[in-house]
């Protein structure tokens, strides 16, 4: 499912969102993947489709400026949106931005579930938090991701893991969500990620 992977269009307006259908005509659920600037949100969308040219890679946060679709052959979407954090842009952008994800997000009918990525080695940013208890106020299906954890050592990332999650879990009044850690150097965890998506669609 996650091997075929292609480009679909960027939408900078809701009314240039696509209508993306399987061959019998039904429409595909879509995985919405939202983070900060520098979490690593394409890093994962290569990794996850094993196409390491799908998704543009920045060392330089905020690159992705537009909603992004990736049609993954005749069974879902992904759908990468704009970063949010300290991206070297205008606010009048960001505030765009703001807007055209929160659409998105509200509005999308095919939307199937959230992928709310945050850096493992830091706790969840301020963005982070409040991103979360919105996702829940409004019932969106949401799963949490904690990217990097190749970044630390193996004794490490189960503390660290537990320890943001707890923050989360503070944050959003412990409703029940789901969540795993991720790198990009691990293929177990890319067949985690995977069966978790499975059994949401």
């Amino acid at each position: 499912m996650f091997t075929k992977a292609k480009f679909i269009l960027s939408a900078a307006k809701p009314e240039h969102y696509p209508e993306l259908v399987n061959i019998q005509g039904e429409k595909l659920p879509e995985i919405a993947i939202v983070g900060r600037s520098n979490v690593g949100k394409s890093s994962l969308l290569n990794h996850l489709t094993q196409n390491k040219k799908l998704a543009r890679v920045s060392a330089t946060p905020g690159k992705t400026q537009l909603i992004n679709f990736f049609q993954l052959g005749d069974a879902l979407a992904l759908v990468d949106l704009p970063g949010y954090g300290f991206a070297k842009v205008p606010k009048s952008k960001r505030d765009a931005w703001g807007d055209l994800i929160q659409d998105y997000l509200q509005n999308r009918e095919t939307l199937s579930l959230i992928l709310l990525l945050c850096d493992l080695r830091h706790p969840p940013t301020k963005d982070d938090l409040l991103f979360a208890q919105w996702a829940t106020h409004f019932k969106k299906p949401l799963l949490i991701v904690f990217t990097k954890s190749d970044k630390l050592n193996k004794g490490a990332i189960a503390h660290q893991c537990a320890k943001n999650f707890a923050l989360i879990s503070d944050a959003i009044d412990a409703k029940p969500v789901g969540h795993l850690t991720y790198s990009i150097k691990d293929a177990k965890a890319r067949t985690t990620l995977a069966k978790e998506i499975e059994k949401r669609m």
